[in-house]
């Protein structure tokens, strides 16, 4: 479920050392499946533990995890660098955003996925964002945009040249097309 490099398991085995004996990690999502999710990494005293948390054995320590998050931890890794000017924790969590979904999946979930993990996280910045409303029978998938997206000069180049040709390389043989349905409205969200 989640990877930890070996620098940042002696990382935290030098942390832990300067706490209550039997504490270990605690890895977790907040907002877990929505754009806003966030993760973290704070200290778990013995008596935190809860009764549906999982027990993930690392060298020295465990990495505790509670099972709301544990789905949106899938493929999560975790490393410690040190540099010249500093060092640095980094966690990531490619599926904090939206629940990874399984290979076999009916494609619309699978499309969804990858707008939610991939592309929104990309509109974010710009205070966009995609959804999809359906596939059709030619293998069309058919988007809706909101947010600062709707109403956006951009729109096109960012259809056609960001999320259908990602959406393309993704799901080759399956998909064949994208198009929008949103009735894009200039207004004080649009994003110029």
């Amino acid at each position: 479920m989640i990877t930890i490099s070996e620098s940042a398991q002696a990382h935290f085995c030098d942390l832990l050392s300067k706490q209550e004996e039997g504490t270990n990690i605690r890895v977790f999502v907040v907002n877990p499946g929505r754009p806003n999710a966030e993760c973290g990494v704070s200290y778990c005293p013995p008596d935190a533990v809860e009764d549906n948390d999982q027990l993930l054995p690392f060298n020295g320590f465990s990495a505790v995890v509670d099972a709301e998050s544990a789905p949106f931890l899938q493929d999560a890794e975790i490393d410690y660098v040190q540099q010249e000017l500093g060092s640095q924790l980094t966690l990531k969590a490619p599926n904090a955003k939206a629940q990874k979904v399984a290979d076999d999946a009916p494609l619309i979930e699978r499309v969804d996925y990858v707008i939610q993990s991939q592309i929104n996280p990309q509109l974010a910045g710009h205070g966009g964002n995609v959804m999809i409303s359906e596939i059709t029978d030619d293998g069309v998938a058919i988007l809706q945009f909101g947010g600062g997206c709707n109403g956006c000069s951009m729109v096109d180049v960012t259809l056609k040249d960001g999320i259908e040709k990602q959406l393309l390389e993704s799901f080759p043989g399956e998909l064949n097309g994208v198009r929008d349905i949103t009735e894009h409205m200039r207004g004080e969200h649009s994003y110029y």
